[in-house]
């Protein structure tokens, strides 16, 4: 029975680390950000002094990001611990996913905060476009 356990184990674990890495995946969304930032730089037409303070913005946010990614990876280590130990959806896997919940809400909170920090740098007419490329890839179908 101590082998089923341990097989049983080790595919929980797996599959809290799938799903995590899925749910990241999903809420972070790098491709809409990458895609957001080479709107600005590409189809804005920013003038010297903006892609200046630009670039400045998005080096802070690297750290910040960074940080928070890390910060949701180890959320999702320990729910596959809580996982491993517990074995059923009990309190420790509860508090965990509550946990890896937080995290990312933290990041996807920050990623909200530089996305408007962005487009105080931008003039009206900037703006204009940036609001609705933010809105386009913040309701579009990620399966598309």
């Amino acid at each position: 029975m101590k082998k089923f356990h341990l097989v049983l184990a080790v595919l929980l674990a797996a599959l809290a680390g799938c799903l995590g890495a899925l749910a990241a995946d999903r809420w972070s969304n790098d491709d809409a950000e990458d895609s957001l930032h080479q709107f600005v730089h590409d189809e804005l037409s920013l003038t010297a002094d903006q892609e200046e303070r630009l670039d400045a913005l998005e080096a802070r946010f690297a750290v910040e990001q960074a940080r928070l990614e890390a910060s949701a990876r180890a959320a999702n280590a320990q729910l596959a611990q809580a996982m491993e130990t517990e074995h059923e959806y009990g309190p420790e896997v509860s508090a965990a996913i509550d946990e890896v919940h937080a995290r990312m809400g933290e990041l996807q909170k920050a990623t909200v905060r530089h996305v408007f920090d962005m487009r105080e740098i931008l003039d009206p007419d900037q703006q204009l476009q940036f609001d609705r490329k933010v809105s386009a890839a913040l309701t579009r179908d990620p399966r598309d």
